[in-house]
């Protein structure tokens, strides 16, 4: 090779080496003027929600909202029809009307009849006693003059005995009568009274669980069965989202927290209305999973674990609904 040549391919060798160190410069200016572009952490907004359900099972009657409907508490979302429990009611009704009768025979005793009948025997009893107790009397006397004997002394106050003794047993039923029932019987039939009036609110309960009615207000956001449809205990029959109780859910890189905490506000950016809200951090908590790990073991580092981040509005965005998306730098 000439020294021309020589000459020549330096030139090239210090031409190329000139453009790579002015781009590596150009870069290195730009990296430190202007920076990297921010990170960007991508959240949800939800909304607290509860299940509207029945105790028992029921066929759908009437739905007296729609999807997308606001209602109050105390509104009336939906109608059962459930015959077995308007069954069960008439039952525990007849229960309480029989409950009732042997409750007040207890507490009224016998009836008229019966009483007079008890006060008849009574009085025989007393008459025959009078009669034997003379009896008995006379032969006493006649056996303190020698003129009676001791056997038939016996035999008279045995009966004279043996009719008070009848007389006493006629005079128990008679006050049996009148008396009614034992206060241990009138208690034993009160409480028959109060555990079938018991089935019957027991019952009640389940009428009343056949016209649903809100509980708070919210918005309807999901209606599952069709009028005409069976739904079993339990199971849900809308939902109804609370739209005052609103926040966004964001998970956040442990070495994207830069130290942040509950309390702190935050800035975030809502695309759907091009507009930026102010959130304060109320909820901090590990995932806790094995699958929310960045692993940067491979350059020396550590493993980076996810947090979930929940924050509420500061202030109040019209028209703000849940599934919209937030954006934090």
């Amino acid at each position: 090779m000439t020294d021309q040549a020589k000459q020549q391919h330096n030139n090239i060798l210090l031409a190329i080496a000139g453009f790579v160190a002015v781009v590596i410069i150009v870069g290195l200016i730009g990296f430190f003027a202007l920076g990297r572009d921010p990170e960007l952490i991508q959240g949800e907004v939800e909304v607290e929600e509860y299940r509207v359900s029945s105790k028992v099972p029921g066929r759908i009657l009437e739905l007296r909202v729609k999807e997308g409907d606001f209602v109050k508490a105390g509104d009336t979302l939906a109608i059962l029809e459930a015959p077995e429990v308007e069954a069960k009611m008439e039952q525990a009704q007849k229960a309480v009307d029989a409950a009732s009768a042997q409750e007040l025979m207890a507490r009224n005793g016998a009836r008229k009849e019966q009483v007079e009948g008890a006060f008849q025997l009574l009085q025989q009893a007393k008459a025959g006693l009078e009669i034997y107790e003379k009896s008995y009397n006379r032969v006493q006397r006649l056996y303190d003059q020698g003129v009676m004997s001791a056997q038939k002394r016996d035999e008279a106050y045995a009966q004279y005995k043996a009719s008070e003794a009848q007389m006493l047993a006629a005079q128990s039923q008679y006050d049996m009568a009148v008396n009614g029932a034992r206060q241990e019987d009138k208690l034993a039939a009160q409480a028959l009274v109060g555990r079938a009036k018991g089935a019957v609110q027991e019952v009640n309960s389940y009428i009343n669980e056949t016209v649903q009615i809100a509980q708070m207000a919210g918005q309807v956001s999901d209606i599952y069965p069709k009028i005409g449809e069976l739904v079993g205990t339990g199971s849900p029959i809308m939902s109804i989202s609370m739209m005052d109780d609103m926040w966004g859910t964001f998970n956040v890189r442990e070495d994207q927290l830069k130290g942040m905490k509950i309390g702190d506000e935050v800035t975030a950016y809502v695309p759907a209305f091009d507009k930026t809200i102010k959130m304060k951090v109320y909820y901090m908590k590990d995932q806790g999973s094995y699958a929310v790990w960045k692993a940067t073991k491979a350059n020396g580092q550590y493993d980076l674990k996810t947090f979930e981040v929940k924050a509420r509005p500061v202030e109040t965005l019209d028209g703000l609904r849940p599934g919209m998306s937030l954006i934090i730098k």
